[in-house]
């Protein structure tokens, strides 16, 4: 049985973020804005179905999915790219892939314990962010 990822998360670290959402092409006034953001996720998951909300004081996002199951992503609130996406697990990680205008996109998240890791991946950048289980 895959792990379960059900639960809230607080990120409490962030690293290459910049460099990430420039490879994204990102304006610079919503860079400026998104690196003050503590976002806060929330996954729901049922078997293999998800939905991963990222909460922010500047914008929210939701994705819903199944897993192997590729699916048109519209990334809203991101860089507002259309998107074919597939996440599979690979173990315990949930690995996605994101096929568009932008090369080697998608992102990775894993458990250990109480701390939910994410590399996000974009072009040549990887942003590795940090999260701490709140409920």
């Amino acid at each position: 049985m895959p792990a379960n990822y059900t639960g809230t998360w607080d990120m409490v670290d962030n690293q290459n973020f910049e460099a990430y959402m420039l490879a994204l092409g990102i304006d610079f006034a919503t860079r400026k804005v998104a690196r003050m953001l503590n976002p806060q996720k929330v996954f729901e998951q049922d078997g293999d179905s998800f939905v991963i909300k990222t909460f922010t004081t500047f914008r929210n996002y939701s994705c819903s999915f199944k897993i192997g199951e590729e699916f048109e992503e519209i990334t809203k609130g991101l860089d507002n790219r259309k998107c074919q996406t597939t996440v599979n697990w690979d173990n315990d990680k949930l690995v996605c892939v994101q096929k568009g205008e932008k090369k080697n996109r998608g992102w990775t998240h894993w458990m250990e314990g109480d701390t939910l890791y994410l590399e996000l991946r974009c072009e040549d950048q990887i942003c590795k962010q940090t999260y701490k289980r709140t409920a």
